[in-house]
């Protein structure tokens, strides 16, 4: 996989339906209308987010590296 920042994560969600519900200092939690699951996206700069936490998040998102 390549190295994904947060920014790039945050806007890739909002292309599949995920919309920002709120930011609390650098993470911006997304939701998905009908879904109980929220996702906390850590953008900080553009430092590019851990390969283990991208993976768990794109997961949880439903998502592939492939639609970032």
């Amino acid at each position: 996989m390549k190295p994904v920042t947060g920014k790039a994560l945050a806007r890739a969600l909002e292309r599949n339906g995920w919309s920002l519900a709120r930011v609390r200092g650098s993470h911006h939690i997304c939701t998905r209308p009908g879904s109980v699951v929220r996702l906390s996206v850590p953008v900080h700069g553009n430092a590019a987010l851990k390969a283990g936490l991208a993976l768990h998040l794109l997961k949880q998102a439903g998502l592939t590296p492939e639609d970032v």
